[in-house]
Formats: structure tokens, C-alpha cells, sequence
């Protein structure tokens, strides 16, 4: 269950932008605005706090960093959940380029890039920061990993316009590919195959 998802020159998002959940007392709710205005930036911003990957297929690190946003400001997005009534934070910071005290040849202000940050916080307040015990931390705890996340939680917005406009044949090359059934494609024509010969 979301809490508070924090998001700083992020996607479209140029400076600070923070999604306080707490107010929802239903748990029900929906995210609109015109095309554009950062609505799937939400969604990439929660898998990129989750796994350190966009629920867009096309999302790269560097389509992370806001264009928008001014060399001071970082690139991060913090995001607070609550699993089994126990809350947790996840934070990524990364593509943060700072001004370097050296100058480029032309007398230009030359930036360097700095190193990213991960950090995972548990209930108990043990601090991961390595990569890969992150990783299968919130595997262990949500029990998904970023694929099958990106599958039972969100349909890519451009999966989902396909959808709406497919033949039933489109339909179901699109549901294969969202969630991986291709195996059982090939499994259903051996089988087809074993018959005949049989």
C-alpha cells in the first residue's frame, strides 16, 4: 500500500513533486490529466524505487532526468509503502551530473557525474544499500520480481491503447508478449506436432 512517493527531477516532473496516499480512505483512486502532464511518470517512479528499472519499456536512465530541471537539483524518488502493516522506504538517486571545480578548455563550466545511491530502509530500520541484496530484498518481501511486478500491477500505457484498438488475433499477441505465455505457444504446437506424427 503506497504512503508517500517523493519524486525530484524526475521524467516530466522539473523539480520536487510529492504524492501524500494517506488522504485516500477508500484506497481506491485514479490518476488523470491531459497527455503529457506525468501520469505514467508515476507508475516508473514507483518500479524505479521498487526494482531501478521504468515501467515503461522504452525508459532509460537517461530519460529519468527531467530535461527540464537545472544542473542543482537531483535526480531522485523516494517512495514509502506499507506491506503486512510494516512500512518501508525506498530511495534511488542517480544521473546527477554537479558542476566540477575545473573548467573545460573553452572556459565552460565542465560537469561530472556522480555515482548513484540506493538505499532500502526496513521496518526495523536495517539500511540496505547494495544493489543486488536490494533486489531480492523486495523480492522476498512483495514475492515478485521487476517483470511479473510490471505485469500484475501495470499495463504499459501503450500496451494498453493496443488493447483497445486489436483484433482478437492482435489481442492475443499483445497478451502474450505483456505476459510472457510464449512458452506455452511453443509447448501447444510440439504437442500439435507429436500428434500428427503420431
Amino acid at each position: 500500500k503506497p504512503i508517500k512517493l517523493t519524486m525530484s527531477a524526475f521524467g516530466s516532473y522539473s523539480g520536487v513533486e510529492r504524492i501524500d496516499f494517506t488522504g485516500i480512505q477508500n484506497g481506491c483512486f485514479l490518476i488523470t490529466g491531459d497527455t503529457g502532464a506525468g501520469k505514467t511518470t508515476i507508475f516508473d517512479a514507483v518500479t524505479y524505487a521498487y526494482m531501478e528499472e521504468p515501467a515503461e519499456e522504452s525508459g532509460t536512465e537517461t530519460l529519468m532526468r527531467s530535461q527540464y530541471a537545472d544542473s542543482e537539483t537531483d535526480t531522485y524518488v523516494e517512495f514509502q509503502f506499507l506491506y503486512r502493516d510494516q512500512e518501508y522506504t525506498a530511495e534511488e538517486i542517480r544521473n546527477n551530473l554537479r558542476p566540477s571545480k575545473r573548467k573545460n578548455a573553452d572556459g565552460t563550466i565542465k560537469f561530472v557525474k556522480e555515482t548513484a545511491k540506493i538505499s532500502l530502509i526496513l521496518p526495523d530500520e536495517v539500511n540496505f544499500r547494495k544493489e543486488k541484496e536490494i533486489d531480492l530484498k523486495i523480492e522476498e518481501i512483495i514475492g515478485l520480481d521487476v517483470n511479473q511486478f510490471t505485469q500484475i500491477a501495470m499495463i504499459a500505457q501503450g500496451d494498453f491503447l493496443k488493447l483497445l484498438h486489436a483484433e482478437s488475433k492482435e489481442r492475443k499477441q499483445i497478451f502474450s508478449k505483456i505476459f510472457h505465455t510464449r512458452i506455452f505457444w511453443k509447448i501447444q504446437d510440439t504437442l500439435k506436432e507429436q500428434a500428427k506424427e503420431l
